[in-house]
């Protein structure tokens, strides 16, 4: 890879097609509870035996959170978290800015949209830190919460997902 992602792995339980893909929504979108433990305890079983410091959900922008009513990733991330022993670092890193939303946008879009949206909020130096979303799709989101982690000192940044989708945009 010419530019490979500063991410060290990930896991996604699902392709992100029918029918998981409308599951992500309704979750997301229509707060579908249930749908979100069914998805929690599939994160579980991909988690076994992984060896990780801390849990971070990937953050949302205040206003996005005030909007949504809940961050979908914490939800995900609690159960995760509880069962490999690892603190569940809620505010850990920080989203600096509002962007627009990553569905519809080009990979260059995508970078662009996101590049240093999130800093870390405190060190990480040496940790094994497994960062948990719902969907992955092009990998910028995870790529740059990488980044803000190992400038915060990480060693390894693992990440965990429902869903990538099966290609990323061109």
């Amino acid at each position: 890879m010419s530019h490979p992602p500063r991410f060290d792995a990930t896991r996604a339980v699902f392709r992100y097609a029918f029918p998981v893909s409308e599951l992500v929504q309704a979750y997301k979108f229509q707060a579908r509870f249930g749908v979100g433990r069914y998805f929690a305890e599939r994160l579980l079983a991909a988690a076994a035996g992984l060896q990780v410091d801390a849990v971070i959900p990937a953050p949302l922008h205040p206003h996005r959170l005030a909007s949504r009513g809940f961050n979908q990733s914490v939800l995900l991330a609690e159960p995760v978290a509880r069962a490999l022993g690892a603190p569940l670092l809620r505010d850990a890193v920080r989203k600096l800015r509002r962007v627009a939303p990553q569905a519809g946008l080009t990979l260059e879009e995508r970078q662009r949209n996101l590049r240093g949206v999130f800093a870390a909020q405190r060190r990480f130096d040496g940790m094994r830190v497994l960062v948990i979303d719902d969907v992955m799709t092009s990998g910028t989101t995870l790529d740059e919460l990488a980044g803000a982690l190992k400038a915060a000192g990480a060693a390894r940044v693992e990440a965990l997902v429902v869903a990538r989708t099966p290609a990323g945009p061109n």
